[in-house]
């Protein structure tokens, strides 16, 4: 490449795309939705953290799966095996396990940079995992109380990243992103006046069992880092919303919310890199 052929490549560099994905159980299906939404326009993302189910959506994307992958994954899970691990603290080494099968070996493994959000039980705070065995830290990552025991990783306990940074932007950003996209799964939720009462002595229940508490920033500080933020209308859906069809829609909302926001989500990109071309 000659002189002035570097030069040029060097102003006009595309700045480097992050994904953040946030938690939300099987609302995680909306994630798939919009990773399709961006291989259909040609968008890639070569940084990615994750929390929760985000952290094993990202891992899979990280590895090299498409939004068709993870689909067929999803649905050659036995979801009658899953439903019955859906008990008070239970263990997540069938998580693990299973996991195992698709995402073996340690984050260096990974094509791609990433990390994944956990939240530490002893100190509270959280902790971003990115070196190890990587099925070991996702579960970490996932471990939601009371329905799953903390996972333990060199001595230390870890719970569902969610407590303490539901979309882990600034993360993202720390691994070398120029510019993320994050991806919000709860920010559309019920209030607590809008749910039965059977809904809120479950809530008040985990609340009382769960051994961690949220940290006031744990959403804020996604979209104060994050440059676009997507938000795909889940309100009429639970973390816990396993039924085929229950999943089916939310993949389709994740979708039309990413197809909807892709001319502003172009046009941000072309912006931010035209500043940055302005600033060297």
């Amino acid at each position: 490449m000659g002189f002035f052929a570097r030069l040029i490549a060097k102003f006009h560099k595309k700045p480097t795309l992050g994904l953040a994905l946030g938690s939300g159980g099987a609302k995680g299906m909306a994630h798939l939705g919009v990773l399709k939404a961006f291989e259909e326009e040609g968008i890639s993302f070569s940084v990615v953290t994750g929390a929760s189910i985000g952290g094993i959506v990202g891992a899979l994307y990280a590895k090299g799966y498409t939004s068709a992958d993870m689909t067929g994954i999803i649905e050659g899970l036995n979801r009658r095996e899953f439903s019955k691990n859906l008990r008070p603290f239970a263990d997540m080494a069938f998580a693990e396990n299973f996991l195992k099968q698709y995402l073996d070996g340690d984050f260096s493994s990974l094509p791609i940079p990433f990390a994944v959000w956990a939240t530490d039980a002893e100190s509270g705070g959280g902790v971003a995992l990115k070196e190890g065995e990587l099925a070991r830290a996702l579960t970490a990552s996932a471990a939601i109380p009371p329905f799953f025991r903390g996972v333990e990783i060199e001595g230390r306990k870890y719970y569902d990243g969610a407590f303490t940074n539901a979309i882990p932007a600034d993360l993202c950003k720390e691994l070398g992103a120029d510019f993320v996209v994050g991806v919000d799964l709860s920010a559309f939720t019920r209030l607590d006046e809008e749910k039965g009462i059977f809904a809120r002595f479950v809530d008040t229940a985990a609340r009382v069992l769960t051994p961690v508490s949220y940290a006031g920033d744990s959403k804020t500080r996604g979209y104060e880092a994050a440059d676009v933020m997507l938000r795909p209308n889940l309100y009429n859906f639970r973390a816990t919303d396993i039924d085929p069809a229950a999943m089916d829609e939310m993949f389709s909302i994740g979708y039309r919310e990413a197809k909807e926001q892709m001319p502003h989500i172009r046009e941000a990109i072309a912006s931010f890199r035209k500043k940055k071309e302005k600033k060297r």
